[in-house]
């Protein structure tokens, strides 16, 4: 999902994670023991902290809040099965504000810790890019429940030459190698859409999905008929809101998130042009309703996956969300942030079976190196990940506004 802000790769904050990465690993990387330190018995009592990385303050914090609970309610879960023997889990959650640089000193903060054995998160495609490297130095596996931009499993050049860059990170999310062309095809072949417009925030994930619908989108026969960068920071869009009305578009494609999607579907149809505005898994949330307002009825996002509510294998994680009191909704990722929580569960679960029921000293790399193999069947549905790290479902699933809230209206998977 979603990319918030450049990069920001500050010289002494490398310097800082390089030196707390290469500190971490001299340390025993294994989790915590209830009494004393040296080994790590897992039948003696360990605790195992997964950290979680999301925006829990800001615009984004919707989302990001509902990533820590759906982790924190897995952790609870296989506490409460005694689902790895000797094994209690925990979880650490951190702040990034939906900002690069915040995450990057997240990671350097989770990997300084020993008794981190893996991460969730982030929300954000372009804070997982200032993380990557810091995780993959210390072997500590990351696991996103959102992030969609391809660049982070198959490289920069994906189209032509893919190349996974880090070992370390997984993500139980699809990509918007997919999720662009599969607006695309529902926008022109279903909702018979043929000219459009299409807006992004600049941004990694936002830039990326427009790239990846465009593209799709031309192919089927559909017209580009204007195109506009908008600065994120703003809310004025009036500018670009008459550009849609002038330039006879029939629907609008907006990259980015629902911060931004939401005053601007408003001031497009204020502006007269009575067109649908469709985006992505950013745009997908309630939040996004609430801010565009009656403007919002018609308009369409995608999300990646199958409805949680309607998938067999998510009631009992709908019901015990309910049961265990969080306050906020457990929003668009929090089936995926489970199935990512407990995939680490699992790879931790493996590496402590094939070790005589103890964590190993390179507990970090074993981890990492057992969650390439890791299949469940999980909240969203099979868990599984490919040689990039990519999950296996490249499901998707159509959504749009009707009454006040989001309707699925077309599951299925990219057809390319």
């Amino acid at each position: 999902m979603p990319g918030k802000g450049l990069i920001v790769r500050q010289r002494s904050l490398i310097a800082i994670t390089a030196a707390l990465a290469a500190g971490a690993l001299t340390l025993t990387a294994c989790g915590s023991r209830d009494e004393g330190n040296g080994g790590s018995d897992a039948g003696s009592g360990t605790t195992v902290v997964i950290g979680v990385d999301a925006p829990l303050t800001g615009d984004l914090s919707a989302m990001g809040l509902g990533i820590k609970n759906s982790a924190d309610l897995a952790a609870k879960t296989a506490n409460k099965e005694k689902y790895v023997d000797g094994i209690t889990f925990k979880i650490e959650a951190l702040d990034d504000q939906a900002q690069p640089s915040s995450g990057q000193q997240n990671a350097v903060t989770f990997v300084a810790k020993k008794d981190i054995l893996g991460a969730v998160g982030p929300l954000n495609s372009s804070v997982a890019e200032s993380m990557q490297k810091v995780f993959d130095d210390a072997k500590l596996v990351q696991v996103s429940p959102a992030n969609t931009g391809p660049t982070l499993t198959q490289g920069a050049d994906w189209q032509t030459k893919k190349v996974r860059p880090y070992k370390s990170y997984f993500r139980t999310a699809t990509t918007d190698a997919i999720q662009g062309p599969f607006a695309a095809q529902y926008l022109y072949n279903d909702a018979k859409k043929k000219k459009v417009f299409v807006i992004d925030d600049k941004k990694t994930y936002g830039a990326g999905l427009a790239a990846t619908f465009t593209t799709e989108f031309k192919k089927l026969g559909g017209e580009v008929v204007g195109t506009e960068h908008i600065n994120p920071e703003t809310k004025d869009f009036s500018a670009v809101a008459t550009k849609v009305k002038n330039s006879g578009a029939d629907v609008v494609y907006y990259g980015g998130e629902y911060p931004q999607s939401g005053p601007l579907t408003k001031q497009i149809k204020a502006a007269g042009a009575k067109v649908p505005v469709v985006g992505g898994d950013g745009m997908y949330d309630p939040e996004y309703i609430n801010l565009g307002g009656s403007a919002s009825t018609g308009d369409y996002a995608t999300s990646v996956g199958a409805p949680v509510e309607e998938l067999p294998s998510a009631k009992d994680f709908v019901a015990d969300y309910k049961a265990a009191g969080y306050k906020e909704p457990y929003s668009a990722y929090g089936g995926y942030s489970y199935d990512s929580t407990w995939a680490i569960i699992e790879a931790v679960k493996k590496v402590v079976e094939d070790n005589d029921g103890k964590l190993p000293d390179d507990a970090r790399a074993k981890i990492t190196e057992a969650m390439q193999n890791v299949s469940f069947d999980g909240v969203t549905g099979k868990v599984a990940f490919d040689e990039y790290g990519d999950t296996t479902n490249k499901q998707l699933t159509v959504y749009q506004v009707e009454g006040g809230e989001w309707k699925a209206v077309k599951s299925g998977t990219y057809s390319g």
